[in-house]
């Protein structure tokens, strides 16, 4: 009984020093794991702030680059000039929140100001020996007797001879800069080339310096703090228990903004990753326990099991022979569903395709007319090239060959986008132009259009929009939207189709929206217009079965998108909504279409 006690216990043991190991390799997994995501999320929060400080600064620098030249700051010599300029520059400062405009001579007195916060000599500043060098001079500092901090930005002047005249001084408020984002996130401050703390979302943090023992802030007071800090895999920790206005421990991430000669920092609370860590660790410790428990409890009661061990076996025999029937049965279920599957996606492959040349159909009559017209005129302009190369008449013959060149493109356009719209492949998922493909989609039902006297206002994008989808498939859907608009208003004389882009947010991504309305009578029944064979035509009309609804939500949804249609009061409005396109997703799916 003692050496049966002894055992118990030493397999207790062995058990509490796995679930140490195993809790202690998820804390550290699950810790780094955490922080990798905590500093992606830093990293972006770092650049957004960043981009929001230059961005802002930027617009005095480029005050000071566009009112360098102004006409009125070139005769300064007169009195009524120098009013004038001091008056243009007060309105300046008052339209732009400058804490000064001004303008030096070469000598660095400062000729005429706004509000003259910077004295009347700038000689000993760098950023006017570099304006007179005849580049843009920045500089940034702390003004007196108010303490306010400014930078500053200084545009040279040039003379009628390219020399430098002077310079247009702008001092902008870093304060008034700081804020449209104090306080919107973790701690970011700047630091300047002295590692002073020079703008920040923390004002308790501002004039703050970069420790010179090692990573860290120390406080303007000249108080000495414990600073510390160490790695974790690549991330750089600080322990900051001295200060009350940041967490005890952070990650702090650093990036450098030469265009405003600063360094950008940022300091994020490291206290969730370590609690989700420890509830990761806990949870695995959890269950590490529980399995030991009950592989203890097995042993307790091995010595029972094993008398009941040739029955169970027995049993288990049985339950097997059962289950490898059901499981051969399971086996041919699946593969019926597979062929199912497999008949069904080609049914939709062959609806789709029937849906295109159903289109395809309808605007027949329209495409042979706009490809005969090229014709014609092709046969007429080489005749006529013709009679003028008879009559010495080079010139006139080469402006109709240039002519038949002309109605050549044309075809090619039209016959290029019928072959595309019409061709039954099995396209990838990727990046799609989705002006070009309302272009396209425009073009190939612009004869029915103009058949009918239909109106269609469109204006293309000017850069490129490119959404996530199958631009053969895509196309198809616009044709379907198009026919359908143009068919709501045959009975009415006043007919026209508005298409417009639009993007929209959520909480989640930016998405793009494609509306295309027209000023019908609207839908009878909108919660039915995507049933299969739904259709508002009289029974037996030749212009369609109901099916291209249907077929262009099978297809949006195909992409992860999403199609609706609803009344304006003036008509009906068909929405689109598909994901922008972004490289990442696009290289997953090459990825996952490898392995498949």
């Amino acid at each position: 009984m003692t050496q049966f006690h002894a055992h118990r216990w030493i397999i207790l043991a062995l058990l509490l020093g796995a679930v140490a190991a195993v809790a202690g390799g998820v804390y550290r997994l699950g810790y780094r794991q955490a922080l990798d995501s905590l500093a992606e999320r830093s990293a972006a929060d770092l650049a957004l702030a960043s981009d929001r400080v230059t961005t802002q600064l930027q617009v005095y620098q480029e005050l000071a680059v566009l009112m360098a030249d102004h006409p009125t700051l070139k005769r300064l010599d007169r009195a009524e000039a120098r009013v004038a300029a001091q008056g243009l520059l007060r309105e300046v400062a008052d339209k732009t929140a400058a804490l000064d405009v001004f303008f030096v001579d070469r000598a660095g007195r400062v000729v005429v100001a706004a509000e003259g916060v910077m004295g009347r000599d700038v000689t000993q500043t760098g950023y006017f020996h570099r304006a007179m060098q005849g580049a843009l001079g920045t500089g940034y500092g702390v003004l007196q007797p108010d303490g306010r901090r400014a930078y500053i930005y200084a545009a040279p002047d040039f003379d009628v001879d390219g020399r430098v005249r002077g310079a247009l001084v702008v001092v902008a408020d870093v304060e008034d800069v700081e804020q449209t984002w104090r306080g919107s996130l973790p701690a970011v401050f700047f630091t300047n080339r002295g590692g002073d703390v020079f703008i920040a979302n923390r004002r308790e943090l501002l004039f703050w310096q970069r420790s010179t023992e090692g990573p860290g802030l120390s406080p303007p007071d000249g108080r000495q703090v414990a600073l510390r800090a160490w790695l974790e895999g690549p991330h750089e920790i600080w322990d900051l228990r001295w200060s009350p206005y940041l967490p005890e421990r952070a990650l702090h991430q650093a990036v450098n903004l030469p265009q405003i000669g600063m360094v950008g920092e940022i300091l994020v609370d490291v206290a969730p990753a370590q609690r989700l860590a420890g509830l990761q660790a806990a949870a695995m410790a959890a269950i590490v326990l529980a399995l030991g428990a009950m592989l203890a409890l097995a042993i307790e009661r091995r010595r029972t099991l094993a008398e009941a061990n040739t029955v169970l076996e027995s049993r288990v025999a049985a339950r097997t022979r059962a289950l490898s029937a059901t499981n051969m049965r399971l086996t041919r279920e699946v593969q019926e569903r597979q062929e199912a599957e497999a008949a069904l996606k080609r049914a939709q492959q062959d609806l789709v395709q029937a849906g295109k040349l159903s289109a395809l159909g309808q605007m027949s009559a329209g495409i042979s007319h706009e490809l005969n017209q090229p014709l014609m005129a092709i046969q007429q302009y080489a005749e006529n090239g013709e009679a003028f190369v008879a009559r010495g008449k080079p010139e006139r013959a080469g402006e109709n060959l240039g002519r038949i060149a002309q109605m050549a493109g044309r075809m090619a356009r039209i016959i290029k986008n019928l072959r595309a719209f019409a061709r039954n492949e099995s396209e990838p998922m990727g990046r799609v132009d989705l002006g070009q493909v309302i272009t396209s989609a425009i073009e190939l039902t612009e004869p029915r259009l103009r058949q009918d006297r239909v109106g269609l206002i469109w204006q293309p994008p000017a850069e490129p929009v490119f959404a996530w989808g199958g631009e053969v498939r895509l196309s198809q859907v616009f044709v379907n939207l198009i026919n359908n608009a143009a068919d709501a208003m045959l009975e009415q004389e006043q007919r026209e189709i508005r298409i417009a882009i639009e993007t929209r947010h959520d909480e989640a991504d930016a998405r793009l929206a494609v509306s295309v309305r027209d000023i019908g009578p609207g839908l009878k029944e909108p919660e039915k217009i995507f049933d299969p064979f739904y259709s508002t035509k009289a029974v037996g009309s030749s212009e369609g079965m109901g099916l291209g609804l249907s077929i262009s939500y099978g297809l949006v949804q195909s992409f992860g998108g999403h199609i609706r249609g609803i009344n304006t009061g003036d008509g009906a409005e068909f929405t689109v909504e598909l994901d922008r396109w972004r490289a990442q997703a696009d290289t997953d799916t090459q990825q996952q279409d490898e392995v498949a």
